[in-house]
């Protein structure tokens, strides 16, 4: 069976899922939209970077994509015209309005957007009201996946867990290098690298870092059925020994070019579940911290404290950018999702309410 698919957005995820709905064979794209005035009108193969027409041509008007009727919406947004993404990096309070319209009108939805609604009992309790109405509404259901590739935080540590006789601890760590990244606006506005180590930059300011990655700690924590105390969150910085440049621009000797941050599940008086972020700009910065799995630029690594304990650690191999993987997979989880999503009771949804996500139909 095909499903018709729109893709809403067309960022850093929301250009790899178009792609990935163009080239998946059980998908058809329905329709596109964008909040740049230079691609509206453009052809959605040339966004993508399929390197083919498709016939769909980007729109900035939503209503056009809803008159598609489209099976599902993967909606990848940041921000709206006219409007400024906030600080946590999260989706305006207008991105509920979007998605309540989206699936009032019997659409489902895959989304990226609204960070919370990972685990929807850690996000506002207005917010999932307003949803849980659209999709009874519509008979529509809804997946949040975020901005990470979730997979490595939810399901695979919960997996793990099912080859032990006890668990004393989960934890769950991004380790990769940024400094190949391209993005100035992430690098040294939101991350704040290059910044004095006294700067608070947007993801630091107190609460967001729990925002963020405290759910996928909630979710974790539902499925081993742990009662937590609490959710803490602390980081480090480390100093750039000297001056150097990278893509994003200049990092100046003492400023900050690496940042480690921890949000833990506290349960018994101790940190349960964690999940860590080691984030550099150099390979060779702040070496007491943990090293990138097998020796690459970046990947993932989840350990289980337990009996008999476990390690397992993800890597792309030779990839000169860890961020292109990481991304390529976050949007991949929205669109591998598309299938169980569009067959699922209405509702909104987390993956351990679905059938397992899988690459079916991918082997070619």
């Amino acid at each position: 069976m095909a499903y018709r698919v729109g893709q809403w957005a067309t960022g850093n995820v929301g250009r790899q899922a178009l792609r990935a709905i163009i080239e998946h064979p059980d998908l058809e794209l329905a329709g596109l939209v964008v909040s740049d005035p230079a691609k509206v009108g453009r052809d959605a193969g040339e966004l993508s970077g399929v390197g083919r027409r498709t016939g769909i041509r980007a729109t900035a008007d939503p209503a056009a994509l809803i008159a598609a009727r489209p099976d599902v919406i993967s909606y990848c947004a940041v921000g709206t015209a006219g409007r400024r993404e906030v600080a946590t990096g999260n989706r305006p309070a207008d991105a509920v309005d979007d998605l309540c319209r989206v699936l009032e009108a019997g659409i489902d939805v895959v989304s990226s957007a609204l960070i919370p609604l990972v685990h929807p009992g850690s996000a506002d309790p207005g917010t999932v009201r307003r949803l849980r109405a659209a999709c009874a509404a519509g008979r529509s259901s809804m997946l949040t996946t975020g901005l990470d590739p979730g997979f490595m935080n939810d399901v695979l540590p919960v997996l793990l867990t099912g080859l032990c006789l006890s668990v004393r601890t989960v934890r769950v760590s991004e380790v990769m290098c940024y400094g190949r990244w391209d993005k100035p606006e992430a690098i040294v506005g939101k991350f704040g690298f290059g910044a004095p180590l006294d700067h608070v930059p947007p993801i630091l300011r107190p609460g967001v870092l729990s925002l963020m990655w405290g759910p996928a700690v909630r979710l974790i924590a539902e499925r081993l059925d742990v009662a937590l105390d609490d959710v803490t969150e602390e980081y480090e910085l480390c100093p750039a020994p000297e001056t150097f440049a990278i893509p994003a621009g200049t990092i100046a000797e003492g400023t900050s070019a690496g940042l480690r941050f921890r949000v833990a599940g506290i349960a018994g008086g101790r940190p349960a579940i964690v999940v860590e972020h080691v984030t550099r700009l150099r390979e060779d910065l702040a070496p007491h911290w943990p090293a990138p799995p097998f020796g690459q630029a970046g990947g993932y690594r989840v350990e289980i404290d337990g009996e008999p304990p476990w390690r397992m650690d993800i890597a792309n191999p030779g990839a000169a950018d860890p961020t292109v993987p990481g991304t390529l997979a976050t949007a991949l989880r929205l669109v591998n999702a598309v299938p169980a999503v569009a067959a699922a009771p209405p509702g909104l949804h987390t993956p351990f309410t679905l059938p397992m996500i899988t690459g079916r139909r991918l082997l070619r």
